[in-house]
C-alpha cells in the first residue's frame, strides 16, 4: 500500500496565470502575464545560445546573478545616480517578479514577524 501524501496547498485551484492566460487568448491580447511571444524566435539568437551551450556555458549562475551584468548594473547606477554600489553585496538578479517579492521578502523578515497582504494577492 503506497502512503498516503497530504497536499499543503489543496485548495489552490487556478492560478492567476491560467485566468490571465485564457483571458488573453479570448480577447487577442498581448499576454503579459507569464511572457508568451507572439513572433519566431531569432535565428541569430538561438544560434548563440546553441554556441554557448555547445561551449559548455551550460550551468545555473550564482544565485545573486551573472557577474558581468551585476557589474553593468552597478556602473550603471554610478552613471544615472552618481553612487557607488557593490555588484556582489547590494544587487541580485532574479528570474521574475514573483521570486523577487519573496527573496526581498524572505531576506528582511524574521520569525515571529506580522506580514500584512492586500488584496487581490492571486497566487503567489
Amino acid at each position: 500500500m503506497s502512503p498516503k501524501i497530504n497536499s499543503k496547498l489543496p485548495s489552490v485551484g487556478t492560478t492567476i496565470f491560467t485566468v490571465m492566460s485564457a483571458l488573453a487568448t479570448q480577447h487577442n491580447a498581448v499576454n503579459l502575464g507569464q511572457g508568451f511571444p507572439d513572433f519566431p524566435m531569432s535565428k541569430d539568437l538561438t544560434d548563440l545560445v546553441n554556441e554557448a551551450m555547445n561551449n559548455g556555458y551550460n550551468q545555473y549562475v550564482p544565485m545573486r546573478g551573472y557577474t558581468p551584468l551585476l557589474e553593468i548594473l552597478a556602473e550603471k547606477v554610478s552613471l544615472l545616480y552618481n553612487t557607488t554600489i557593490d555588484p556582489g553585496s547590494q544587487i541580485t538578479i532574479t528570474p521574475g517578479g514573483t521570486y523577487a517579492l519573496y527573496t526581498a521578502l524572505t531576506t528582511v523578515l524574521q520569525p515571529g514577524d506580522e506580514v500584512i497582504v492586500f488584496e487581490p494577492a492571486y497566487d503567489s
